[in-house]
């Protein structure tokens, strides 16, 4: 049986007996990272203040996680909404990752063109944004090069666009 040790916003784990051993498990909201094109090939990413985190403000991909009965590709256009200003035309789920076990998630990572002006609220604070930057792929090869784009599962994402030739 299946005993909730915490309920969180984002986060819920449980305790399970399973063949007399106890297993905990975390389950995370599913996720979404967005890479969005501009119409000059460039990819835009953000500055992001992240104070409970170990680097305050980092360089990153458009991230969220899905709100309850959102698809990906709603969550995708929503997170570009909020983080960037822009909605996309076309939006392409390029890799989902899929964990079960000890940490249970999914993570949809997807390519958006076709990008046009559309901002809603940041219900993390408009404040939250230092800055949007656009990037050319040579850029961003450097900035991974010099590690100052942190090595994650959103780096995953960028070099299966770049592998497939979406880039």
């Amino acid at each position: 049986m299946e005993k909730i040790k915490y309920q969180g916003k984002y986060i819920r784990v449980t305790e399970e007996v399973i063949d007399n051993a106890v297993w905990e498990r975390a389950y995370i909201k599913d996720g979404v990272q967005v890479f969005p094109i501009t119409s000059e090939g460039k990819i835009i990413l953000i500055e992001e203040k992240r104070p409970h985190e170990s680097q305050a403000t980092r360089l990153k991909f458009v991230t969220g996680q899905l709100d309850a009965g959102e698809d990906p590709i709603e969550a995708a256009n929503r997170e570009m909404q909020e983080e960037i200003g822009f909605k996309a035309d076309h939006l392409e789920i390029i890799l989902t990752s899929k964990n079960s076990g000890t940490i249970n998630s999914s993570f949809y990572q997807i390519l958006a063109k076709g990008l046009t002006p559309s901002k809603i609220p940041n219900p993390d604070g408009e404040d939250t944004i230092v800055s949007i930057k656009e990037f050319t792929v040579n850029e961003l090869d450097k900035l991974i090069e010099e590690e100052k784009l942190n090595w994650n599962l959103g780096l995953l994402g960028y070099f299966k666009l770049k592998q497939k030739g979406l880039l």
